[in-house]
């Protein structure tokens, strides 16, 4: 009899914990549903209730970061971002998302350590390159920004962020036939303000 208790506990247990799991799962799905409905606030909050079920869900702390970011509440993303990178540090987006958080709010060195982060987790992403040569372009560190706009294009040949953005930094170090060329294959791309450079510069 005491062994028939005992099973019944444990399959209580199990089957609370199967419950949580699903409830944590069901708001962290409900909040992506939101954020994809521009609904940031109703994301937010749906991401919390996942986060309060299970307070290592590192996925719905960087998602909670995502939508907090596109409500321009840029320092509770990297807290989200944070919190996100403690329970997971292999977590390249998260640093990749916060590198953007410190970047728009001009903490570009910190940026930077962010997106360097990021590339030694996951060193085959363009756009981590890409947003670093940002940085580097803020800092005026224009040859930096070209090597990752480079690596970047060489990543996806498809970028046309980083053609346009190299082409801006070519640009800046008066290499007049680099830029253009760059913003051509940019405008190929469908950049459209490229366009506006070559019409200015390039003609």
């Amino acid at each position: 009899m005491k062994s028939l208790k005992n099973i019944f506990i444990l399959g209580l247990f199990f089957s609370a914990l199967f419950t949580q799991a699903q409830t944590a799962d069901f708001y962290y799905n409900s909040g992506m549903a939101k954020y994809d409905l521009k609904d940031f606030n109703g994301a937010i909050s749906d991401y919390t209730k996942a986060i309060e079920i299970d307070p290592n869900f590192a996925i719905a702390y960087k998602n909670r970061g995502d939508a907090k970011y596109d409500l321009e509440d840029y320092n509770g993303a990297i807290a989200d971002y944070t919190t996100a990178i403690e329970i997971d540090p292999n977590f390249a987006n998260g640093y990749y998302r916060r590198g953007i958080s410190k970047m728009d709010l001009g903490n570009y060195n910190y940026a930077i350590v962010d997106y360097t982060e990021a590339i030694a987790l996951d060193s085959n992403n363009s756009y981590i390159y890409t947003n670093r040569g940002i940085t580097k372009y803020y800092l005026k560190d224009y040859r930096g920004a070209i090597a990752d706009y480079t690596k970047a294009i060489a990543l996806d040949p498809n970028n046309g962020f980083a053609y346009n953005n190299r082409g801006i930094s070519n640009y800046f170090l008066s290499e007049m036939e680099r830029a253009c060329d760059d913003w051509f294959r940019a405008t190929d791309l469908g950049i459209g303000g490229a366009n506006e450079y070559i019409v200015e510069y390039c003609n």
